[in-house]
């Protein structure tokens, strides 16, 4: 077929596609989802394993100094043994250590109310309030049987769910096979990435097989950082908060810690969310120490992030306050919690690629202007 007529006749069928999928949306629906579902499995397999590969990566290029002599496959063996021998500790961890102390918290909270309950009404009648009907309806609850109903309750739903999941083959074959995808990635993933390369250098232009190599390794190195950084930051501000927080002797010190180390991932919201907890159980415990409470962990935060942040994450993701926000309300308003967490590393994928691309274009046309900018980006990223 002449050259000349080929592009035309592309154009012509991506319209008609374009048209007839416009005029059936129902359908197309239908077929993504039927697609979507089919593929789920596969999906959440190398979800899994862009996620896991970061801590086996890292592992491996550590192994490879002291084990000189083992084979590739014998070292991607080994750290990925110890990948799920350190994730099934934390798990662990959590279910015998964290998950009943916060049980007990919330018991403690639970019946400090009941104690305090008193005080609070009397110093309610003291500016005036009327609380007669409050304090008889609080008063007729009985709190131990609610905590064992909540209990009760909880254990139901986990245990209903448990069951669900169980009795459900299709959904266990689903589970085995992402887990069974996650392996063999991880396992092989020196051959998976040697035959795509292939298979891209093969089916594509060179320039464009560069530049999609060139994006996935930004993307990984990108994320890797990212995750890195702030899972290390994370222990750490948990851990200081723990520390402030005994030495100024407010209570909960530990739950306190623990919300703001799992809010921590969340950024910007995750922090007023975690102190605005921590005030509301020292108000319940010893209000006279609320304001103390504010100012010990807004302190540690500072401190956090101006001395402890940067030398730990630092620049790893090169964004600027303004471009993470943005990334923070995009990603939640678009994918919720997970959203607001993934979106940074993808904006900074974004605004990394960005800043390659007009540095080449400057470049090109005004060879000038691109020596200029990059002088007075020495000290100073384009995306800040």
């Amino acid at each position: 077929m002449d050259k000349s007529y080929k592009k035309p006749l592309l154009l012509i069928t991506f319209g008609v596609i374009l048209f007839a999928a416009f005029n059936n949306l129902n359908y197309v629906a239908n077929f993504l989802k039927s697609c979507i579902g089919l593929l789920a499995p596969i999906l959440s397999g190398l979800l899994l394993a862009f996620v896991l590969s970061v801590p086996v990566r890292g592992l491996a290029k550590r192994l490879r100094r002291k084990l000189t002599k083992a084979t590739d496959r014998q070292i991607d063996m080994i750290s990925l043994l110890l990948t799920l021998i350190c994730v099934i500790a934390i798990i662990a961890l959590l279910c015998v250590i964290a998950i009943p102390q916060l049980t007990a918290s919330v018991k403690s909270i639970a019946a400090l109310v009941q104690e305090k309950w008193p005080d609070w009404v009397g110093l309610l009648q003291r500016y005036g309030i009327d609380t007669e009907k409050l304090s008889a309806h609080f008063a007729a609850l009985d709190w131990k049987s609610i905590l064992q109903s909540i209990s009760s309750e909880m254990n139901t739903v986990i245990s209903s769910v448990a069951n669900v999941a169980g009795s459900t083959v299709s959904a266990i074959a689903d589970v085995a096979i992402s887990l069974v995808i996650t392996f063999y990635v991880l396992i092989g993933w020196r051959e998976l990435s040697s035959q795509s390369k292939r298979a891209l250098y093969a089916y594509c232009k060179e320039s464009v097989a560069d530049r999609i190599c060139h994006i996935s390794k930004l993307a990984h190195d990108t994320y890797a950082k990212f995750l890195s950084g702030q899972c290390v930051e994370v222990m750490i501000l948990g851990t200081l908060i723990f520390l402030s927080f005994s030495v100024a002797g407010i209570p909960y010190a530990g739950l306190t810690a623990v919300l703001t180390a799992a809010f921590a991932f969340v950024p910007y919201i995750g922090g007023f969310l975690s102190c605005a907890f921590g005030i509301l159980f020292t108000l319940l415990a010893a209000p006279n120490k609320a304001l103390l409470c504010l100012i010990v962990y807004q302190a540690t935060q500072f401190v956090e992030n101006q001395f402890i942040y940067p030398r730990v994450v630092g620049n790893s993701v090169g964004l600027s306050p303004f471009w993470t926000l943005l990334a923070v309300l995009l990603g939640g308003k678009l994918f919720g919690v997970l959203g607001m967490i993934f979106f940074i590393p993808l904006m900074a994928l974004v605004s990394q690629l960005l800043h390659e691309s007009i540095e080449r274009r400057l470049h090109t046309r005004k060879p000038e202007l691109s020596n200029v900018q990059s002088n007075s980006d020495e000290n100073t990223d384009i995306s800040q």
